[in-house]
């Protein structure tokens, strides 16, 4: 579980920032989910579908950050991943130009590295937490990654 210090500082991060949600678990399964008021501005006024299907609820935009809590248990059969352990953005290579870290196909063992994801103008080199092999690459260059979200399948 988080402490009301980790709440305040997860959610002075969210507003000081442009993400719009801030989603973080603990190894523990402890959830936390952040996201931000949404601006008048930003508020499109919805019309009724054509089949008279409900007109979704306008949010409280005078709200603080909402925060939830939760604990996430992995379905038993789902497919073994990379994934992501901050938020940020990833990177496929080293710089611009260079041959990537990992490609499909590509053997790995505990402890290569294989992408950087950049937070907080910070270089993070992700590294493998087994041997194992890259079957699919699941995001692109320079994509915005977040918290435990797949980046790789392996085997």
């Amino acid at each position: 579980m988080y402490n009301l210090d980790e709440i305040k500082e997860f959610i002075s991060v969210l507003e000081d920032s442009s993400l719009s949600v801030l989603e973080i678990q603990k190894e523990d399964g402890s959830k936390i989910h952040l996201e931000k008021a949404v601006p008048v501005q930003q508020i499109v006024n919805a019309v009724p579908a054509a089949n008279g299907a409900a007109v979704p609820k306008m949010q409280d935009v005078s709200a603080p950050a909402a925060v939830q809590q939760e604990t996430v248990k992995p379905p038993a059969d789902s497919l073994k991943t990379v994934n992501a352990p901050i938020v940020g953005v990833f990177y496929a290579a080293a710089s611009p130009g260079a041959a990537p870290y990992v490609t499909a196909g590509k053997q790995v063992k505990k402890g290569d590295t294989v992408c950087i994801i950049e937070a907080m103008k910070c270089m993070n080199e992700i590294q493998a937490e087994e041997d194992c092999e890259i079957t699919e690459i699941l995001v692109k260059d320079g994509d915005l990654v977040e918290y435990g979200q797949p980046l790789f399948k392996i085997k």
